[in-house]
């Protein structure tokens, strides 16, 4: 089950050094929006960038605190539902993109409270297409550069069993929780402002992303934050739930390179190549942490309750708990069209990418 390959061949980012970008970047204070802008700004320090967020439970503005001394750098605190703010945006700053990563994304949130997800997921993406339609289509009579590219999930496609085939561009959708369907509506609407009204888009669909900023709720940072609290790690059903895993640069990267190549209406996965069962990530972050904590005294003064301190291990922790309902058993992702049209390829093998994580956590 376990990937983790290395990189093979280096992404082709070839970009005109005259060519800037005016960037609104929705979500931009949560977890994949913020490393987002992190990469961004690093590479491209020239480009005009502002962030809306409404900054709900997973938006941090501390996040991107660091990037707010830049003269082309904009924070505004704000709803995707807001038309009309939206619009204002896109003229007082002359936005030509939109990266689109707002977006409510637990799916056990979404089984307790649907109402969210249909409200930012579909209700919010359609606001923000009415708003780049208006603006860039109807009263300019057309920007021609504008961009529009919306993040979506490999969740929209349902489940794969053991031996199917990863999900392709071409897998009908098949959602199954109230956040998958929400995203699966948000990308249909996506695609017919393309088709009916000329917009030019683009969607990519990921596979689950980990590494730095991410909500504490979610599975590797939650595996992290129990063992050094000494807290039960709860796992669900049998633990053997598969899911194709993505360092969020290698994310980042690939955006850059839709943002760059892709094509109008065109929609690309982007996939890490590296299925785990979700007891082995448990068990690998276990022994990292186990390991890391063991070989550094000053850590036990830190976090005296993990139970390496305790003459016991991380794995001591694990509790099976009872699945959660419509629990899809494997996610994966077939990236060969992201590879063959824009030149991606995963750069950040798995282990690496944990080492990073933990070692952020760890602080």
């Amino acid at each position: 089950m376990q990937g983790g390959k290395g990189v093979q061949v280096k992404s082709n980012l070839i970009r005109d050094s005259l060519m800037q970008r005016r960037l609104l970047v929705t979500g931009g204070a949560g977890f994949i929006g913020t490393n987002f802008c992190h990469y961004w700004v690093a590479r491209y320090p020239d480009d005009e960038m502002v962030v809306l967020d409404a900054l709900t439970y997973a938006g941090k503005r501390e996040n991107i605190a660091a990037l707010e001394n830049r003269g082309a750098f904009t924070f505004v605190k704000g709803d995707i539902c807001d038309q009309q703010l939206v619009e204002e945006l896109l003229r007082e700053h002359n936005l030509d993109t939109i990266v689109h990563f707002a977006a409510e994304s637990h799916v056990d949130r979404s089984i307790v409270g649907p109402d969210a997800f249909i409200q930012s997921n579909i209700i919010g993406t359609h606001s923000l297409l009415k708003a780049s339609k208006k603006v860039w289509l109807d009263e300019s009579g057309c920007i021609a550069g504008h961009h529009f590219h919306h993040i979506s999930t490999d969740e929209v496609y349902g489940s794969l069993g053991p031996n199917d085939p990863p999900f392709t561009e071409n897998t009908p959708y098949a959602p199954s929780s109230p956040y998958s369907a929400s995203k699966a509506a948000s990308d249909h609407l996506v695609r017919a402002y393309h088709h009916t009204y000329g917009l030019k888009v683009t969607t990519s669909n990921c596979s689950n992303n980990y590494g730095p900023f991410q909500d504490e709720e979610k599975f590797i940072p939650m595996i992290i934050r129990s063992v050094l609290a000494g807290r039960p790690i709860p796992v669900y059903g049998d633990g053997k739930n598969i899911r194709d895993w993505l360092y969020v640069e290698d994310h980042c990267r690939a955006i850059d390179l839709i943002l760059e190549k892709g094509q109008p209406g065109e929609v690309y996965n982007v996939g890490g190549e590296n299925e785990w069962e979700n007891i082995q990530i448990v068990n690998l972050i276990c022994d990292l942490l186990d390991e890391r904590l063991k070989v550094d005294e000053k850590l036990g003064s830190l976090y005296p309750n993990a139970p390496v301190y305790n003459g016991g291990s991380a794995k001591d922790l694990v509790q099976f708990v009872t699945d959660r309902p419509g629990h899809d058993h494997r996610y994966a992702i077939d990236p060969g069209k992201s590879k063959n049209k824009l030149g991606y390829f995963p750069e950040i093998e798995f282990q690496i990418g944990i080492d990073r994580t933990i070692g952020m956590l760890l602080g």
